[in-house]
């Protein structure tokens, strides 16, 4: 079975063609983050009307690509939510407007899911059930996974997502945007130990995050010494100090998630599991508690089609369609 893939959940645009999925046969992004970097983060209005002029181009390179046509596809599958609803509209419309004309199935995909889903793109694939972490600039969240039709929320962030935390630290600090990128290269040069930031926990709710508390540290020590911003070593050392935090927060609710569910496998995905210093983390738990980690490669923890047309399939086979009256959604 075909599938191709529509993702335009924030700001990449992106198709992709899956054959059974797990082959991908093709795979285009087109990211917009010149594009908004000079606002210091994503603009929604921007993002759509950049959707609007790239999305028919990415998916004619897609099926180009690939060495298929419309008509050769088995099925479409389009990100349905979370996201910035402009851009989900964008995404959806075309989809619609494709799967009506070519007489195609249509499945709408949960983007998280999806995250999850792209670990079956790669040739190392967990088993049911498993914990998966999904961590990104607008979420992070905890599921138990039994199946691509069952996954269950365990917990999510109160507050700021880890992704959403480095972009505002990274506004604090003067560093542009993605905070995410720039952080991560300015910590390697830093010591993690060098400002004793706190790992904020709720107490009646240990599985959920919070990195709120650990932005407005920041912004506090920076207000007390503003000297640091001035000193290349100083700030290195708070972007280190700052990264190993939201580390810590991560891994410490990510292996608690495990033993709640009496669970020794662990997935990490989302466009912040391509943090070096997260994925090395991860690994040395693993190896101590004798878990089996799965992390899939940089190209797809970042948004992209692929992974959407990856869930797709297993709804379509499974007779999931959407309904063409279905409208997006931003949060869930």
């Amino acid at each position: 079975m075909l599938v191709l893939g529509i993702e335009t959940s924030c700001d990449e645009t992106a198709a992709a063609v899956v054959a059974e999925g797990r082959h991908i046969l093709s795979s285009v992004v087109s990211t917009q983050f010149e594009l908004h970097a000079q606002y210091g983060g994503v603009v929604p209005e921007i993002a759509a009307r950049r959707h609007l002029e790239n999305i028919l181009p990415v998916i004619r390179a897609a099926l180009d690509q690939a060495g298929v046509t419309l008509q050769d596809l088995d099925g479409l599958a389009v990100t349905q939510g979370p996201g910035l609803i402009g851009a989900l509209v964008i995404g959806m419309a075309v989809g619609k407007a494709l799967a009506y004309t070519m007489a195609k199935p249509l499945a709408g995909v949960h983007h998280l899911k999806a995250h999850i889903a792209s670990i079956f793109l790669t040739a190392t694939r967990p088993e049911f059930p498993f914990v998966a972490l999904v961590v990104s600039g607008g979420h992070t969240n905890l599921y138990h996974v039994r199946s691509f039709l069952d996954m269950d929320l365990i917990s999510r962030s109160r507050d700021d997502a880890a992704g959403e935390a480095f972009d505002k630290v990274a506004k604090l600090m003067g560093l542009g945007y993605p905070g995410g990128v720039v952080i991560e290269a300015l910590a390697a040069r830093g010591n993690p130990e060098a400002y004793p930031l706190p790992r904020p926990r709720i107490a009646e709710e240990p599985l959920t995050f919070s990195f709120s508390g650990l932005k407005t540290a920041v912004a506090y020590l920076l207000k007390k010494q503003p000297e640091i911003l001035q000193e290349n070593g100083s700030r290195a050392d708070l972007a280190a100090s700052f990264q190993e935090a939201v580390v810590e927060s991560l891994v410490s609710r990510a292996w608690l998630a495990l033993e709640a569910v009496s669970c020794r496998q662990l997935l990490v995905a989302g466009g912040v599991a391509a943090n070096s210093r997260l994925r090395g983390a991860l690994a040395d738990q693993a190896r101590a508690t004798g878990t089996a980690l799965f992390l899939p490669p940089l190209s797809l923890c970042t948004d992209n089609a692929a992974m959407v047309a990856a869930l797709g399939y297993y709804l379509l086979k499974s007779g999931e369609r959407l309904d063409l009256s279905a409208d997006v959604f931003s949060r869930g």
